[in-house]
């Protein structure tokens, strides 16, 4: 099949989504599949678009109620025109296609099968109220262009099941589970550590985390908390560790690849305390993956994902004793680390990006069958 994946934020910054689209590329176009993203210009950005990647629009950078990032702004219709006219999609897969506005002009044009994916979460807060008021009529307005809607996670589905009565088909997010294997790097460590990597903002939690780090320093002295990401909370947050006088703290600015999964293989507990806007939770994936014991927030979107005996690993970040306590445990009870890596390591199988894409790869086709259009 001829397969566009429509990303809305700029494929050459981090993300998740961003991961997930690429994820589902390489594999779909192992399977004999032709693909292409299409994603907007980063604004500066002056080489050429990387492999199986096409630019098409331009990014504007948006605070949005989850974080600042650069998103579609918009494009010239002949563009658009001259893109669909050149790669014959047979299927247009849409990632947040609620996010304006290329993916709306794109799907006005399509004559292909077009497909969505729903990745984010509403915050839990008043902010929904407004947020929903503001997308609300432009999400309901692409959605007679959609032909089948599918979501990561429950938590991602709910917003769009307030607007509309379809069928939403849950897909989750994957994981590369040969990417992701352990290796014994953090049992043979003497130095207890705890490792967070994510975007340093308000909704992650990390302040929240270090306020239980404080805590948990008083009984294990020389423990240490490892903070890979950057953000617009970096500041305040390496202040806030001098207020309170924490030692054994160390930011590693933004790391990604090889040097993510080494940092995260070294952990003996990793922690993620988003307080919410989580929809799914690929980073406790990952860290199941590679046989690290999670502490996590308890957002709905997490909680999709840390069920049975995962749900050890959730914690209100806010309850700071708490938060400290379920850190010791998972560091120190070597009987319940082994009962959660036992479970953790049968679980993640179910992620593996070979069933996810087997997924998509069946709902493509029945996308295509149900529309009347054969593939090429």
């Amino acid at each position: 099949m001829r397969i566009g994946l429509v990303c809305p934020y700029s494929v050459v910054a981090g993300g998740g989504v961003q991961e997930c689209v690429f994820a589902l590329a390489d594999e779909l176009i192992a399977r004999g599949h032709y693909v292409r993203v299409l994603s907007p210009r980063p604004r500066g950005f002056k080489g050429e678009a990387p492999k199986h990647v096409v630019f098409i629009g331009l990014a504007a950078k948006v605070s949005s109620f989850h974080t600042t990032s650069q998103i579609s702004a918009s494009a010239e219709g002949e563009t658009i025109d001259s893109v669909l006219k050149e790669h014959k999609f047979d299927v247009l897969h849409f990632h947040e296609p609620w996010v304006p506005f290329v993916s709306r002009q794109i799907l006005t044009r399509s004559t292909s099968c077009n497909v969505a994916t729903f990745h984010a979460k509403l915050p839990e807060n008043r902010m929904n109220k407004t947020i929903e008021k503001v997308i609300t009529p432009y999400t309901s307005s692409i959605l007679k262009y959609l032909d089948s809607l599918t979501a990561v996670s429950d938590a991602a589905a709910d917003y769009v099941k307030t607007i509309c009565d379809r069928e939403i088909k849950i897909i989750p997010n994957g994981i590369d589970l040969e990417k992701y294997k352990p290796d014994g790097t953090n049992t043979t460590s003497k130095t207890k550590k705890i490792v967070f990597i994510g975007r340093l903002e308000r909704r992650k939690g990390v302040k929240h985390l270090i306020n239980a780090f404080a805590v948990l320093g008083q009984t294990m002295p020389k423990v240490q908390l490892h903070i890979g990401g950057t953000g617009p909370e970096e500041s305040s947050l390496k202040k806030h560790i001098e207020e309170l006088g924490v030692k054994n703290v160390k930011f590693h600015g933004y790391i990604s690849g090889q040097a993510k999964i080494n940092l995260m293989s070294s952990a003996d507990v990793f922690c993620s305390p988003a307080l919410y806007g989580e929809s799914f939770g690929i980073v406790l994936l990952e860290a199941m993956s590679l046989g690290v014991p999670i502490v996590a927030g308890d957002n709905p979107g997490y909680q999709s994902v840390m069920k049975d005996r995962g749900n050890i690993s959730i914690v209100n970040p806010k309850n700071t004793d708490l938060f400290a306590k379920r850190l010791e445990l998972l560091m120190t009870d070597t009987q319940l680390r082994t009962l959660w890596q036992e479970w953790a390591r049968e679980y993640v199988k179910q992620f593996s990006y070979v069933d996810i894409v087997d997924s998509y790869e069946l709902m493509y086709e029945q996308t295509c069958k149900n529309k009347g259009k054969m593939r090429r």
